[in-house]
């Protein structure tokens, strides 16, 4: 339960925005007994009339309607769907003996169930007198055709507050009486924020002290109503909480919950309601919002509202804690890239603006001087020898990302990755507090039932002191093993495939190389990248989607115990494997090519290929094409898949329920419209945050060598918040209200991504761009400049002692007796390295040693300087402890005196 929200909950429950009758507490059997005639729990159940796939057949009735049960006032809390099949069989009667049970078990526990009405299609005689819905022809017709059973969960006050009990939901118990402290913030709120929401629909909300709720202490409680004291995804996850334990085979334990009555087809779904529609043909300014959808849609997802703050409070009150902390997140990531990406384009054109100035860049365009020089043939036998002046294009590209201010961006980007995660932690905690996550893994989040089922050992737990299902270390260790290598197999698999793309890298460059055209041979670079990285983008695809079944069957082996080491355990599985996925390519450009390519006169080989070399100005600008196809691509796919593929189905799905309602048929009911909706999946927001921390690595592992990365990636995340919101809002059947007390294993990731950064941009400046060579030969024999740069940095080949099958055939050039070739190596055979090369070796080591050291030393700096929970909430959780002991110790007070009351009673009667 939120510290904010109350007074918006308090008076619309579940965003229904209309008065209620409250609910009898005290008559919960008679309400179990009066709706137990509503649902038969019998074979009789499937016979019954049932909806079509999609109809709108009931005739049109009030306003919001379709969130109650028949007595108008019993909120629907959940919705229960399963296909009535028209062919009897064994199946089916496995199935709806399934239900019978899990039914009977839900009733057992308190829930109310009542079936959706029967289809009601009005049909007239001749005369005009309306006949019954069964003989109807249109019902006739759709008697023939499969039916979907809509089953309507409510929970009454009973199991609201029992459960809220068990499961420690907390409450309010005071308004929060701490002012906060004055600060340059403070004013700064008070200035003008176009980017601010609008707090005509969307109010600053009170912010209270809460407490865990006990039901014997109920009045301590701020309650204005017992129907609207627990909010819509409070509810929700109360019915979930029943629905994931109840079981359906009472001689199996391992039987229960209802997603393995989805699995095994007893149910075609189970979800919560929206609240009603997400658009309205009324303006939000003259007739307000709906419901908390509508207003949803209005104030986040409509793209009118693109540069607004998002209403992170009305989200979380929405979809749960979960979802809202993966929205604060992203838009917290999205906000801290701003700085990155103004300083990436500033990066950018200082490159754009100084290049007519680089030395290097005038020296290889220049065709009458150096950019004259016959260079040695990248192929064997077919390749000619080719002029330098030929890599013109390349060493203009690769200025603009590798350039004094590189050095200097990098730096920033190493920096900023600590701050990003460090004032996240600080957010975080403020959220944690604000929103009741405070010690949810530790005190609520309860046992996972596979875990209770299936869990071989028994153990007393140092806890309760009570037997409790266990999973011992010889159990465990057979189920780890064989994930761990399940995972390495996978991983080398990924590594074949890069292999695969690196040969096949060699190979085309070599055939584009030998077609005899000088402008083919000379784009034959970039033609290989390009196209070498659209394959590797594809690879990727595939292999993330059956590496994702994999990594489902191996968390699931291993057993876990709770929600979150389930989650954590499958998070760092996928994000392994999609490191090596995503990243393997551009490691091998920045690290592997063109570092061991030999000499003309012994070529280092890849399975008996000629390995690639980096073309004369370096191979920076393929470690850019790399990247930038790479991560534009992947976020272009993604975003078509997540958003495209819903909304093409949606639409399919849901077409003849519009059409029904259209032909003034009866009402497409809110129910029958979830069903037509896409389910957010199993594992939620995992695909979400995989997507945006492999952006977070494509914006810091490599960000020298691509410094636009940021600019891209803010760019796509301004579309991603409101495409995600669109996605969530419209969609999407609405997700239970999940907990989670933070974003889990994606920080750990995040921090280790921050500090791997540190090392790859100090080897990509040292050993890929061409900083440390330059400034090595400005000190030692360019006198401060870059004259006569690369004439230093290309050494001199003898043609005639080219290794056999290497010399070109027919050349062009005539009689050659000196081509030049990238890298520091002596001018006689056997061309071993000369002195410049373990010069600067030396200088590039010595590089990496003083920029890791430095930048990690300012790191964890940072990091000790900026507290993880600022003070103000410090003082609150202080206040909040002492009013829960206050509480306490009234109580006890109270109990105390009640029982030295009783004590005379008993005494006076005695005497």
């Amino acid at each position: 339960m939120s510290k904010a929200g109350y007074t918006q909950v308090a008076g619309n429950e579940g965003g229904a925005y209309h008065d209620e009758e409250d609910i009898d507490p005290d008559v919960d059997g008679a309400e179990k007994n009066a709706n137990a005639s509503e649902i038969e729990l019998s074979d009789n159940i499937e016979k019954q009339p049932l909806h079509a796939a999609s109809p709108a057949k009931k005739p049109e009735g009030k306003k919001d309607e379709d969130q109650f049960l028949k007595d108008g006032k019993s909120k629907i809390d959940y919705v229960m769907v399963y296909k009535n099949e028209t062919k009897e069989g064994e199946d089916e009667a496995k199935r709806a003996k399934r239900r019978k049970e899990f039914f009977a078990n839900l009733k057992e526990e308190g829930l109310i169930l009542e079936q959706a009405d029967p289809d009601t299609i009005p049909a007239a005689t001749e005369e005009g007198e309306e006949l019954p819905a069964s003989e109807s022809p249109d019902y006739q017709k759709m008697e023939e055709e499969d039916k979907n059973t809509f089953i309507k969960v409510h929970a009454p006050w009973s199991v609201l507050s029992r459960y809220a009990e068990e499961m420690k939901i907390k409450m309010p118990i005071k308004e929060n009486d701490i002012d906060e402290p004055t600060t340059i913030w403070t004013f700064l709120r008070k200035v003008p924020n176009p980017f601010a929401l609008s707090t005509e629909f969307v109010p600053q909300e009170t912010n209270y002290f809460t407490l865990a709720f006990v039901r014997s202490r109920e009045d301590e409680f701020i309650m204005e109503s017992r129907d609207t004291f627990f909010s819509g995804t409070t509810r929700s996850r109360i019915v979930h909480e029943i629905l994931e334990k109840a079981r359906y085979d009472p001689d199996d334990k391992t039987k229960f919950g209802y997603d393995h009555m989805v699995a095994n087809g007893s149910l075609a779904a189970c979800f919560p309601l929206h609240d009603g529609d997400w658009h309205s043909d009324q303006s939000l300014l003259t007739h307000g919002p709906l419901n908390d959808r509508h207003l949803l849609y209005e104030e986040w997802a409509s793209p009118k509202k693109f540069y607004k703050q998002q209403p992170l409070n009305l989200i979380r009150s929405y979809f749960g804690d979960k979802i809202g902390l993966y929205f604060s997140w992203l838009g917290y990531y999205t906000i801290m890239l701003t700085y990155a990406a103004i300083f990436g384009v500033v990066t950018f054109l200082l490159g754009c603006i100084t290049l007519g100035s680089s030395v290097k860049v005038q020296e290889i365009c220049n065709e009458e001087g150096v950019g004259s020089l016959v260079m040695c043939p990248l192929c064997n036998e077919r390749c000619d020898y080719w002029h330098l002046s030929s890599s013109c294009f390349y060493s203009k590209l690769t200025y603009l990302f590798d350039n004094w201010a590189t050095v200097i961006f990098a730096i920033f980007m190493s920096l900023w990755a600590t701050m990003f995660c460090e004032f996240w932690k600080r957010r975080e905690n403020t959220l944690q507090y604000e929103w009741d996550l405070f010690g949810f893994e530790d005190n609520e989040e309860n046992v996972r039932p596979e875990f209770e089922a299936k869990a071989p050992d028994k153990r007393i737990s140092p806890i309760t002191k009570l037997s409790e299902p266990y999973l011992a270390l010889r159990t465990k260790f057979p189920r780890i093993a064989a994930s761990i290598m399940s995972i390495l197999f996978m991983i080398l698999l990924v590594v074949a495939a890069v292999i695969s793309v690196i040969i096949y890298r060699i190979a085309i460059k070599v055939a584009l190389a030998r077609t005899g055209s000088e402008f083919v041979s000379s784009m034959s670079s970039i033609v290989t990248s390009v196209t070498a990285s659209f394959i590797s983008v594809i690879l990727i695809m595939i292999l993330q989607n059956v590496y994702e079944r994999i990594a489902v069957w191996l968390t699931d082996l291993e057993l876990h115990r709770t929600e979150t080491e389930y989650e954590d355990s499958f998070v760092f599985k996928m994000y392994l494997f999609a490191f090596v996925n995503y990243y393997s390519t551009s490691f091998y450009i920045a690290f592997l090519k063109g570092k061991i390519p030999g000499n003309p006169s012994d070529y280092g080989k890849i399975f008996g290929l000629r390995q690639e070399e980096c073309d004369a100005s370096g191979c920076m600008q393929e470690l850019f094409i790399n990247i930038a196809i790479t991560m534009c691509g992947k976020q272009f796919f993604n975003n078509f898949m997540e958003l495209g593929t819903p909304v093409i189905l949606n639409c399919i799905r849901s077409y003849k329920g519009r059409q029904e309602e259209k032909k003034g048929r009866g009402k497409y009911e809110q129910w029958e419209k979830d069903l037509d909706l896409a389910d957010i999946g199993p594992r939620g927001l995992f695909k979400e945050y995989l997507e945006m921390v492999v952006q977070f690595g494509f914006t810091t592992i490599f960000v020298c060598a691509f410094p636009l990365a940021p600019f891209f990636a803010l760019l796509n995340n301004l579309i991603e918040i409101r495409l995600d919101a669109f996605k969530f809002i419209s969609q999407l059947r609405r997700p239970y209200a999940a907990r989670a007390q933070d974003i889990g294993a994606w920080y750990a990731i995040l921090v280790g991504i921050g500090n791997l950064s540190v090392l790859t941009n100090a080897l990509v400046l040292a050993f890929t761009s061409e900083f440390i060579p330059q400034a090595v030969y400005k000190r030692r024999g360019g006198n401060g400049t870059l004259a006569g740069y690369m004439d230093f940095s290309l050494s001199h080949f003898n043609p005639e002692d080219f290794e056999e099958g290497s010399a070109p055939i027919d050349s062009e050039f005539g009689n050659i007796t000196d081509c030049r070739y990238r890298g520091f190596y002596e001018s006689t055979a056997p061309y071993n390295y000369n002195y410049d090369n373990w010069v600067i070796l030396t200088w590039k080591l010595f590089f990496v040693l003083i920029y890791e050291h430095v930048i990690y030393l300012i790191k964890f700096a940072l990091a000790y300087m900026i507290p993880d929970v600022p003070d103000f909430v410090r003082d609150q959780i202080r206040r909040e402890n002492y009013l829960a002991q206050q509480a306490l110790h009234e109580a006890t007070l109270q109990r105390a005196l009640r029982d030295d009351q009783d004590d005379r009673k008993g005494g006076a009667s005695n005497a």
